[in-house]
């Protein structure tokens, strides 16, 4: 695990208010206010220019003004890709166990790979004034990465390391664990290796995985590329089957594929199974992700473990501490945590 810190000195971004939007859209604060919050009757081109003056700072409303005047609200946002995914799962707990007895408690939004919707459960939970929120990948709608920036609560982006982060950072990069498992099969003797993906980039850690096979097989001139897109990502068990089979129709040659998750690995696996196609000894099959089917599996899949448990338990640490600082009035500079991978070599390849 590295700590590499991001910045120097600390900018910390003030949320914009009510005055402000008020300001940016030449009304008072008593007009934004009843657009906001009562739907009163306000003409049509007043109300456009407030929600564009809302747009254009990343305003949020504050519905625990009112109340909350400490901001001290006892509870931390995390949004994740999916609830169903073990690796996700596993996050979600190691930062849980981070706060035991912090007397922070985690709310959980599930975007379902979308950035859009990403966009707005952002704002959906900066309206209820978390203390920090948790995002995972480092890639957002142009909105909701203006909302994280003028959130004013720490904010750390997850399972990427995105080129411009927004503060904090606790992750890899999927691209290059996605080189090192091209780089063991072709160590293996393997030559001709083809990759299992979505037909869109909307798991963005999928389109890295992707690139970084791309990247690893001209490095090591293996130009002759082998790419199947199919399903919308995530990528079911049975579509890595269905996938499987068309990766071999149109490259009958092919001496190993890479599947984007364990999960599409299995479908690839269990198709060969039915199609009594030897394992590795005709077509080697590796996942990544290292979920607990991979092992169970047999033959036992070859694929890369990210640690998910780690990034969550090491996001908690990193959170408290900046959210300690913000307690404080002292904020912590931005921060990127590199967490570890592995290829895990199994019997599938």
């Amino acid at each position: 695990m590295v700590v590499r810190p991001a910045a120097t000195t600390v900018v910390k971004a003030s949320p914009p208010t009510m005055s402000d939007v008020a300001r940016k859209a030449g009304v008072s604060t008593m007009t934004v206010s009843r657009a906001l919050r009562d739907g009163a009757s306000i003409a049509s081109s007043t109300r456009e220019k407030i929600m564009r003056a809302v747009d254009e700072l990343g305003y949020v409303l504050d519905q625990s003004a009112g109340s909350l005047s400490s901001k001290r609200t006892g509870f931390v946002a995390a949004l994740v890709p999916s609830l169903n995914n073990s690796n996700f799962a596993d996050t979600a707990r190691g930062l849980t166990d981070a706060l035991q007895g912090s007397g922070l408690q985690v709310l959980l939004g599930y975007t379902d790979y979308l950035i859009e919707k990403e966009e707005e459960l952002i704002e959906s939970m900066l309206r209820r004034r978390p203390e920090a929120i948790v995002v995972t990948g480092g890639r957002h709608t142009a909105r909701g990465r203006k909302l994280l920036e003028n959130a004013g609560i720490p904010v750390i982006e997850t399972w990427d390391l995105p080129p411009r982060p927004v503060r904090h950072v606790v992750g890899f990069s999927n691209a290059e664990a996605a080189e090192a498992l091209v780089r063991h099969l072709h160590q293996k003797g393997y030559r001709k290796i083809g990759f299992i993906g979505g037909t869109s980039n909307r798991d963005t850690r999928g389109a890295d995985r992707r690139l970084g096979y791309e990247r690893a097989m001209g490095a090591l001139g293996l130009k002759d590329t082998r790419i199947i897109s199919f399903g919308t990502p995530p990528i079911s068990m049975k579509q890595g089957g269905e996938a499987l089979t068309r990766l071999l129709e149109q490259w009958p040659d092919v001496e190993a594929a890479i599947c984007v998750s364990d999960l599409s690995a299995f479908g690839a696996l269990m198709e060969c199974r039915r199609r009594n196609i030897a394992v590795p000894e005709r077509i080697a099959i590796a996942g990544f992700g290292d979920f607990e089917i991979s092992s169970c599996s047999y033959p036992a899949i070859t694929t890369v473990s990210v640690n998910c448990y780690d990034i969550g338990r090491r996001t908690g640490e990193l959170l408290l501490r900046a959210i300690e600082g913000e307690r404080a009035r002292k904020p912590i500079a931005g921060e990127t945590v590199i967490t570890d991978y592995e290829v895990i070599a199994r019997e599938s390849a």
